[in-house]
């Protein structure tokens, strides 16, 4: 199994699809993984001493490997660059564009 705890990684698919999370625990012989705040699920129990609380509780439940993805945090903050530069020159030619257009229907109107 590539996936290893501490890992960051990205549900494919599933209820919980496009969510990140680390892993906490993995299961080799299921090719399962435990994700930190993925595949949610609620649990019912009833308290067994005196002492202890029953009640519903949310609990991370083993999701399989297939449908995960492992991210590297460094490769993601490039991707994140390369579209905030490309959005941001294609809105510059937007603007530039219009004042050329504006400056060329005002010569025309004189």
């Amino acid at each position: 199994m590539k996936i290893k705890v501490n890992d960051n990684v990205k549900v494919l698919a599933g209820k919980d699809k496009g969510k990140t999370g680390k892993v906490l625990k993995t299961l080799k012989n299921e090719n399962k993984v435990v994700v930190e705040g993925i595949n949610i699920s609620k649990r019912h129990t009833k308290p067994r001493t005196n002492n202890d609380k029953g009640g519903i509780f949310d609990i991370e439940m083993p999701i399989h490997v297939s449908n995960l993805k492992k991210i590297d945090s460094k490769k993601v903050d490039e991707k994140v660059a390369k579209e905030t530069k490309k959005t941001t020159k294609k809105v510059e030619s937007k603007t530039e564009a219009k004042k050329e257009t504006k400056k060329s229907t005002k010569k025309a109107s004189k």
